[in-house]
């Protein structure tokens, strides 16, 4: 979606993330080229530490040579399992596979959609939660307003940086950042992966 205000000017009214521009520059949502590539790589990320899943991933891309549903669909269930994916993350992914397959799950078919009812969508699949149909919609999407409250990663950081202790709070601290919540969030990031 695209909007005609900055961004980082709407960021810069909070002096918390004014400073967080100013360390990390100019960060930018950059949705992904290949859509079902981008899921993935969330499925494959959910509830693994960054180098565990980056060595996994690696491993599978490798072994998938290209990462597309019908791959993912053909590819030997051992196979799979071999590239350090659990059975449950193989099921999560065939079944990702099966729906991209069979409904259009790209930026096209869904730029009608408004956020839930992508989240709707995508969470209707065994294996997609909240988390990774937010992950979509920043990454894969570019929605601008996403505020993933579910990543670990991003509550962290907010407490860090606003002394936050509820998700009410956190909610709080990000409302001066809307409609750039997503922007917001890639500097959460940046500041607690610094």
């Amino acid at each position: 979606m695209t909007t005609t205000t900055d961004p980082h000017a709407v960021l810069r009214t909070d002096p918390v993330m004014a400073d967080l521009i100013e360390t990390h520059g100019r960060l930018t949502l950059q949705p992904a080229e290949d859509e079902f590539r981008r899921l993935v790589v969330s499925i494959v990320n959910q509830q693994l530490s960054t180098a565990s899943a980056d060595a996994i991933r690696e491993r599978l891309f490798d072994h998938l040579d290209a990462v597309t549903p019908a791959t993912v669909l053909a590819a030997d269930r051992d196979a799979l399992r071999d590239t350090g994916l659990s059975g449950t993350k193989v099921d999560y992914l065939r079944n990702a596979a099966t729906a991209f397959r069979d409904r259009d799950l790209t930026r096209e078919g869904l730029t009608d959609s408004d956020d839930e009812a992508v989240i709707d969508e995508l969470t209707a699949i065994t294996g997609i939660g909240r988390w990774t149909a937010e992950m979509y919609l920043i990454f894969v999407l570019g929605r601008e307003d996403v505020l993933p409250l579910g990543d670990l990663a991003i509550r962290r950081g907010l407490e860090s940086l606003y002394d936050c202790d509820s998700r009410d709070e956190m909610r709080a601290a990000a409302e001066p950042w809307r409609p750039y919540r997503s922007y917001g969030t890639l500097y959460v990031w940046e500041h607690y992966e610094s």
